[in-house]
Order: structure tokens, then sequence, then C-alpha cells
């Protein structure tokens, strides 16, 4: 049995780790609306569209989940010279990815576009071609490779079928990096993983086993012998096989078989789920964990983003409060305990409201000493929402609005007190004087604030009318502060 404390330590090593992505990356374009007729052109629905969204798809979704975990995250792929690959490389820039693109002349960059509503997706077009790269790209990214293996901790090869990853490719990246001592983690696709001969580990999913060994591969024996051989057969030193429901099983030809049960709470949408087993495997290789918890980490970061919709990342945070509900601990800070999350995670969280018909709420302020006025302000904010997220002032920030002597209580304790209420969904903590960073992240459909202020008075009342978004103000009770308070404090 492996101490949770011990992957507790390990999950912290991987904001060390650097690891290098080589495959296909796409652009995941989401297009939100209300469908209220059909086109009187032909019998299909009309999608009124309200809102778009781009995500990393593919190896940048690995790479997206790498960055997610505090790691360092290089990429090498190929794009077309055209508007997706320029939302690609700034997609990548934003998360602080080293992207190596090589533009290729011969394609368009792969772009995969949902149409969804009412939280259903209604039709999915896509736009690829899946010849392989020509042979002077595929050069290039050889000798791109062979600079940056030798400063990497592990190498991922993101294998979705689209031409980027030749047999040329494939064997020359296992060369240099077996040359270098570094790990190799692949996440095959086909039927034949011959052509993977030499790496490390190999990642497929039930089916993709399957097809590859024509095995069965449903019981843990069956795995295991599908497992092996690939391993005698295809020359792969270990297997990671995930079962969906059943979690995934480590096999390896030295060592007994780990067979790790599921850690799902909740299923939403599993697309995704491989390209963040592959991201922590790796990434905790890349960190100098066994690949036993690596393994152990992989599959509590596939249950965390499973229960998110579309391709998600899971953060360390997450991984945390999975472990921390494994098992008793005396003492307990009081992150651990709260509501508390971060800019990305709020953000990730309202999107996943909002594609089940919620609507989320925004609210902020110090709530220094806790008083009636603050509870009736956010018992209006979450009767005009379904969801509140509420943003508070850093210890700092507070300082330089209200003076050197407060906050009275710092923000661990403001934040404690806040994720014990009811009405409280969410709570971050923002260190600059306004949020405004904060709502154009979480994009709330109602913002809620006192009374006090006028419509144009509102931090953010523009952002809000920008996306169909609303402000509501609360009303005040009157006689309750927490300047009076500590003024009665004071004597």
């Amino acid at each position: 049995m492996i101490e949770n404390s011990v992957l507790f330590e390990d999950l912290n090593r991987l904001s060390g780790s650097t690891v290098l992505c080589v495959g296909d990356v796409m652009l995941d374009r989401f297009v939100y609306g209300g469908v209220e007729r059909i086109s009187p052109e032909a019998p299909i629905p009309v999608l009124l569209v309200e809102r778009e969204k781009h995500m990393l798809g593919g190896a940048g979704n690995v790479v997206a989940n790498i960055a997610a975990l505090g790691g360092k995250a290089v990429l090498l792929a190929v794009v077309g010279n055209d508007a997706a690959g320029a939302d690609v490389a700034r997609l990548l820039s934003e998360m602080g990815v080293e992207a190596g693109l090589e533009i290729a002349a011969d394609r368009h960059t792969i772009v995969k576009s949902r149409f969804v509503s009412g939280g259903q997706q209604i039709l999915r077009v896509d736009r690829e071609k899946t010849a392989a790269i020509p042979a002077d790209i595929e050069q290039k990214l050889i000798a791109r490779a062979e600079k940056l293996i030798p400063d990497v901790g592990a190498i991922i090869l993101s294998d979705y079928k689209k031409g980027l990853l030749t047999d040329t490719l494939v064997s020359r990246i296992i060369d240099i990096a077996r040359r270098h001592g570094k790990p190799v983690v692949v996440d095959p696709k086909g039927q034949d993983f011959a052509r993977y001969r030499g790496a490390t580990v190999i990642t497929p999913n039930r089916k993709e086993l399957e097809t590859a060994t024509a095995m069965k591969a449903g019981t843990d024996e069956e795995v295991r012998a599908a497992a092996m051989k690939i391993i005698t057969g295809c020359g792969i030193s270990t297997v990671l096989a995930t079962r969906s429901k059943d979690g995934m099983s480590l096999i390896s030809e030295s060592d007994a078989p780990a067979h790790i049960p599921a850690n799902v709470r909740e299923v939403y949408d599993v697309s995704g789920a491989g390209d963040t087993v592959i991201a922590a495997f790796a990434s905790a290789l890349a960190a100098g964990v066994t690949m036993r918890n690596a393994a152990l980490l992989s599959n509590i970061a596939a249950g965390i983003v499973v229960g998110k919709p579309g391709t998600a990342t899971a953060r360390p945070e997450e991984i945390e409060k999975v472990l921390s509900s494994g098992f008793a601990m005396e003492k307990q800070s009081y992150q651990r305990k709260t509501k508390l999350t971060t800019k990305q995670g709020a953000a990730e969280q309202a999107d996943r409201w909002r594609t089940r018909g919620f609507r989320v709420g925004f609210t902020n302020g110090c709530f220094d000493l806790l008083h009636p006025g603050h509870l009736s302000t956010l018992r209006q904010a979450k009767a005009a929402c379904d969801y509140l997220v509420v943003a508070i002032n850093s210890d700092a920030s507070v300082k330089r609005l209200k003076g050197p002597t407060r906050p009275v209580q710092d923000e661990t304790a403001r934040t404690a007190i806040l994720s014990a209420l009811e009405m409280v969904d969410l709570v971050v903590v923002f260190d600059e004087d306004t949020p405004i960073e904060y709502l154009k992240a979480v994009k709330p459909d109602v913002l809620i604030k006192g009374g006090q202020y006028k419509l144009e008075e509102v931090v953010g009342y523009d952002l809000i009318a920008s996306w169909g978004g609303k402000v509501v103000r609360a009303e005040m009770e009157e006689g309750f502060s927490t300047t009076n308070t500590i003024q009665k404090m004071a004597g």
C-alpha cells in the first residue's frame, strides 16, 4: 500500500519536470447558441450563435495538461499557414508552452468545430489532412528533437494518425531518446504497435489493446496477457492500459502487474482523458517518480477530467483534494477544507455549469469581519443565479484599499468563513485592486454588486454587457459595515 503522503510529495515534484511532446496538434472550436426554429430551406435546426470558445486538442491538449500540472511543456508539431495555425500558436504562448511549430504549405491546421445547444452537441465539422508530412518537414522536426531531448526529462509521442508521426520520425526520436537515457511514452494509434519499438511505455485504451493484439482485454488476466503480447512482440518495455470504468493496469515483464481501480465520482465527458493520463504519467516520470506512483497520479487526474465537459485539464489542487479525501489527517489547512480555487479553476467550473444550462453569478469584496450586511448581499446574489463565485481581495490588496491596519482577518480565514456559507459555491482571491481579470476568465451571466453603486460605476459593467450578461444591484442593509464594527470594538 502506498501512503498518500508519498503521493503528495510526488505530486509536488511535477512542477520541476520538463516534457517534450511530439504529435498531432488540433484546434477544438466550440460554438454555443440556442435553437428556436427549423430552417425554411431544409428540415434542419437554425443555431443562433451566442459565443465561441477555442481550445487546444490532440497533442495540444497533452501539453495543456502538462502546463496545468505545473510542469514545463515543449511541443513539436505541424500547422498550416492559416488563421487556425495562428490561434494554435497564440494559445500555446498564453499557457507558457515552448512551441516548435513547423508550417506545412500542403495542409490546413486541423480544426474540429463542435456546435452546441442546450448542453448537447448538434453537429461536428472536421477539417484535416491525414497524409504523411513532407520529407523536409520531417527532417526539420528530427533536427529540433535532437537539440531538445538532452534537456528534457521525458518524451511523449502523441499519435492521432494525422500524418505527423511517420515511421521514420517515430524511430529516430526513440533512438535519440534511448541514446540520452530518456523515457519515451507513446499514446498509440492503429493496429501495428511494432512501429513504436524501443519505446519505454505505451498507453493504449482497452479497444486499442484488443485491436492491436486480436485478444480480449476485459478481465485483469486478459489485460495482462494482451499487454505481454505487446511487450514481447513489439519490443516495448511497459504497457499502461487504460480501461475506462475499470481503471488502468500497469504491466511490465519484470514486475508484478498493478491493477488500479478507477477514481471517478462523475462522468460527464471522456474526450481527452487519454491526453491527461499520458501527460500526468510522463510528467511524473520526468520528475523521477516511480512508474507505479506515476500511474496512480495519472489515474486520479483522469478521474477528474472526465467530470468536465470537452477537452479539459487536471490541476495539482484538484489532485490534492482527491488525495486528502483518501485518508484522515490530524490537521488540515484551511485550503483543504474550503471552496478556494484558482482563476483558471473558476473559469473551467463556470464553463461546466453553463454547459449544463445553469446561470453563473459573480460578486466581489474584501469580506473582512463578515456581518449581516455581507450575508444579505450574498443571499441576494445567490438568488440571482444558480451558482455563485465570490472573489475576495488578497491581504495586500486590502491594505492598499483600506489602509495598513486592514484586513483584520487574513485571506485564509476570510476564505474559510465564506466557504462555510451554503450560498457560496466557489471562492477566488485576487491580488489586484479590481477583479477585472477574474471577470474576463469566469464570464459570469450575472454580476452582483451593492445598491450604492450606479451601473456605470460597477467594475466590469461594460464586459458583462459585451457577452450578454446583466448587473444586479443588491439592496443594502443599513447600519452594517466592517468599519463601523471596528470602531465599536475600539470603544
